[in-house]
């Protein structure tokens, strides 16, 4: 049970902590219980300081009319005369032997007073005028509308107050009234005044109070999102808000960094293009003005007539002309480099055979390698491995990875291709004998216009595009390229996808 209980409490408290709702709710209840509490002591308190003294004459003229009822009672029981002065005295001194505050009169019609209480002194009395203040005085005195306040010391409380009974009494042989004077007893009442303004304004103010404080870390925490988003938006896209909770507030935070993270990335992304964009412009510009330049020398020898002879000036046309091979490879090149990364290549894609491509490639580049005394050897398994590829595009891959590993081996040296199986890939490794490359080196070599060998131009290197395109034709039929340079040995490792069918 107790188990139960906890794992509950603990739940809640978790969906707590990741709800800003919740946790207003809690803190709005937390602050209105302990405000309503407090508001209560307060009020308590201010209570026990606050007594009303009240002067309670009711126990007082319930006597007095007790008395006169008794009277009135007595003589209509007893069937008295109205002349028979003993028994009526006896009966007014019986009923008035306990008080002296009470002056009890019997008059006739006329307000003569025939019957009195020894310390009654009238004589005469006005019936309309006693009857009316009877009235009047009942009304106020039940009604207690004498209070006054006492403090812890004490004051004096007033006691002046008289109270007039009027009473129509019947003897056997006439009529008469029963008048009841005096000052009634009473009794002294004290009572906790309650006002419930001094503990509203407490529970009030503490509430304020207990909502702030307890708010106050959030609000902080607002306040730095706020500034977080100001430093942001002025460009500080390096910027991170700290994140606190597992709220919708850390939610937002988080949101925030990671829009200012991909900002920052989509920065960078375009500031690279750019300076990639500029780095091509210079390269080709520099790699266009080469060829261009000896063209235009050449042509201008043959122009102005500055040759030996005949076969000088067919020397520089055929020099003119190779360059604007040259020029006209790297220009289909870049063509071919900025379709491919501008993903404006349609691929036809077919099922082939690796073996058979790569031995025919070779058998192509038999008579380069005689010329450069490279010899290419290769280890294929016997069963063809298929894929499915848009064979020109695949072609062109492996060309390009065949001539750099000829043109940048040791000569003489050979040049191994390995075609094998992994985890359902076909990998095809070539591998030839090289001068040392450093891991920088290495990690550009699919970098556009980058060649390994500084000295090396587009005369002696290529386009410096030939790796670029391999590795773009590569990865657009989601393939894998990579480049690794291990005890004298460059090795490049292209693996694509087997099909489903090999044989």
């Amino acid at each position: 049970m107790k188990n139960d209980f906890r794992i509950s409490l603990e739940s809640s408290l978790s969906k707590m902590k990741n709800s800003i709702r919740l946790e207003l709710i809690f803190v709005f209840a937390l602050c209105f219980v302990t405000s309503a509490a407090l508001g209560k002591v307060a009020g308590v308190f201010l209570q026990n300081r606050n007594i009303t003294a009240r002067i309670d004459y009711s126990k007082g003229i319930d006597r007095m009319s007790v008395n006169a009822n008794l009277i009135g009672d007595e003589i209509k029981s007893k069937s008295i005369s109205i002349d028979d002065k003993n028994k009526i005295q006896k009966i007014i001194d019986s009923c008035n032997d306990t008080s002296d505050l009470e002056k009890i009169m019997i008059t006739d019609l006329n307000g003569k007073v025939l019957y009195k209480s020894n310390n009654a002194d009238e004589t005469q009395i006005d019936v309309y005028t006693t009857i009316k203040n009877s009235i009047k005085n009942s009304l106020e005195m039940m009604k207690n509308i004498q209070n006054i306040y006492a403090t812890n010391k004490g004051n004096e409380i007033s006691k002046n107050r008289e109270y007039i009974s009027f009473y129509p009494i019947n003897f056997i042989d006439g009529k008469a009234y029963l008048v009841v004077k005096g000052m009634p007893q009473y009794e002294i009442i004290y009572e906790k005044r309650y006002n419930p303004i001094p503990g509203t304004i407490v529970s009030f103010i503490s509430f304020l109070t207990m909502f702030y404080f307890i708010t106050n870390k959030k609000m902080k925490y607002i306040e730095n999102i706020s500034s977080g988003l100001i430093e942001i938006s002025r460009g500080n896209l390096d910027y991170r808000i700290k994140s606190q909770g597992r709220d919708e507030l850390a939610l937002l935070s988080n949101n925030i960094n990671f829009m200012a993270e991909e900002l920052n990335n989509k920065m960078k992304v375009e500031r690279e293009e750019e300076r990639i964009k500029n780095e091509l412009i210079t390269n080709v510009s520099h790699d266009l003005r080469t060829p261009l330049t000896s063209i235009k020398g050449y042509l201008a020898l043959i122009k102005d007539k500055r040759y030996e002879d005949e076969t000088q000036m067919k020397q520089y046309i055929n020099i003119a002309y190779n360059k604007s091979e040259k020029l006209e490879e790297l220009i289909n090149d870049l063509f071919e480099y900025t379709k491919l990364t501008n993903n404006a290549v349609n691929l036809n894609r077919q099922s082939i055979s690796l073996n058979g491509l790569l031995e025919q490639l070779m058998e192509e580049l038999v008579p380069i390698c005689e010329e450069t005394g490279v010899t290419i050897t290769r280890s294929f398994p016997k069963q063809k491995f298929l894929v499915y590829l848009d064979p020109n595009k695949t072609a062109r891959v492996f060309e390009n990875l065949f001539i750099n590993a000829i043109r940048y081996s040791i000569k003489p040296g050979d040049v191994e291709v390995l075609l094998k199986e992994e985890k359902g890939d076909a990998v095809i490794s070539i591998k030839n004998k090289c001068e040392p490359v450093s891991k920088e080196e290495v990690d550009k070599l699919f970098d556009r216009f980058y060649r390994v060998d500084k000295s090396r131009s587009s005369n002696t290197g290529g386009s410096g595009l030939g790796l670029a395109i391999a590795k773009s034709i590569v990865e657009i039929q989601g393939g894998k390229i990579k480049a690794e340079y291990s005890s004298g040995y460059m090795i490049f490792d292209v693996i694509f996808n087997l099909a489903d069918s090999r044989s």
